[in-house]
């Protein structure tokens, strides 16, 4: 069946809703030393707000090993009324310790982690501690750097491109200040087989060639357009150009929205409350209701839905 796995369980695509394509309501990173997102209770309070706004979904593309907040999801999913995706997957090499990365050196081995979280749960605890719980991933979160796919980047890109022939999950890609897109597809789609259709290419609106997204959507891949927050500020001014000239291209059908929230500092400034309030209405007077409604509803219901197996 074609569903969209939540943290709660399989749903029908289009009952996703209202979607923040790209967010974090808990995230912790060696980088970021005291700016994680590790409060239960302000991510309640983030949710609460997105969902009085009109939210009715959020993708949360921390991965493996940053924190993900295994514990809590599925209770702010069910008290605030709000679908909540989990991710599977691994960042750069720099977001984790020397050990950590030590025991996820094997290709094979990291597939396995990968299914299993797709299929049966998230291994490791909750930011607060206490027994890993049995919430599925719905998505896997990789990573590419500047201009570049590095060892790491590769290995983990072959494991995904493995657990998704395995399970059908979509595959999302952090793009280093919006670059290596090319490579990353050349990877994924060329050489490890995964249909462009199943992977989502993040962060291009920090690096606004707009050429080059418009050869990225040709090929079929879903472009995450993603930011508008305190932390990635500074794509907020292109959002609009971008848009433009990807929909005049003919690609409105394969463009997702997301704030992105990744550092404490970030959160609440704006907030997720952002994305379906005031960026949505920006959209909706520049090119109509219409486009608002593929980009936060239509097109998510797409990009994350999967025949898993």
């Amino acid at each position: 069946m074609t569903a969209v796995r939540t943290v709660r369980g399989d749903v029908d695509p289009a009952a996703l809703g209202v979607c923040d394509s790209h967010d974090h309501l808990f995230l912790a990173s060696p980088l970021l030393p005291g700016q994680e997102l590790d409060d239960p209770a302000a991510a309640e309070a983030e949710l609460r707000a997105f969902a009085a706004a009109g939210g009715r979904a959020v993708v949360q593309w921390t991965p493996y090993g940053m924190g993900r907040g295994a514990a809590d999801l599925a209770g702010l999913s069910r008290d605030t009324g709000v679908h909540l995706v989990a991710a599977t997957g691994l960042h750069q090499a720099r977001h984790y310790e020397p050990d950590v990365l030590a025991a996820l050196s094997d290709v094979d081995a990291l597939a396995r982690l990968f299914v299993e979280e797709l299929t049966s749960g998230l291994r490791e605890a909750g930011p607060r501690g206490g027994a890993p719980v049995a919430v599925r991933a719905g998505m896997i979160k990789v990573a590419g750097g500047y201009h570049d796919l590095d060892e790491h980047a590769r290995r983990v890109m072959t494991a995904a491109a493995a657990a998704h022939h395995a399970t059908g999950a979509p595959i999302g890609v952090h793009h280093e200040l919006g670059t290596g897109a090319p490579e990353v597809l050349a990877l994924l789609c060329g050489e490890l087989g995964v249909p462009p259709a199943r992977v989502i290419l993040g962060h291009l609106n920090r690096f606004p060639d707009l050429r080059m997204h418009r050869q990225l959507a040709e090929s079929g891949a879903f472009l995450a357009l993603d930011g508008p927050s305190r932390a990635n500020h500074a794509t907020d001014h292109r959002l609009l150009d971008v848009l433009a000239a990807l929909v005049d291209a003919g690609h409105a059908g394969q463009l997702l929205l997301g704030g992105d929230t990744t550092t404490r500092a970030a959160r609440g400034a704006p907030g997720l409350p952002h994305l379906v309030g005031g960026l949505a209405a920006r959209i909706t007077r520049e090119f109509g209701a219409g486009l608002t409604e593929r980009l936060l509803v239509t097109n998510p219901a797409r990009a994350f839905a999967a025949d898993w197996a």
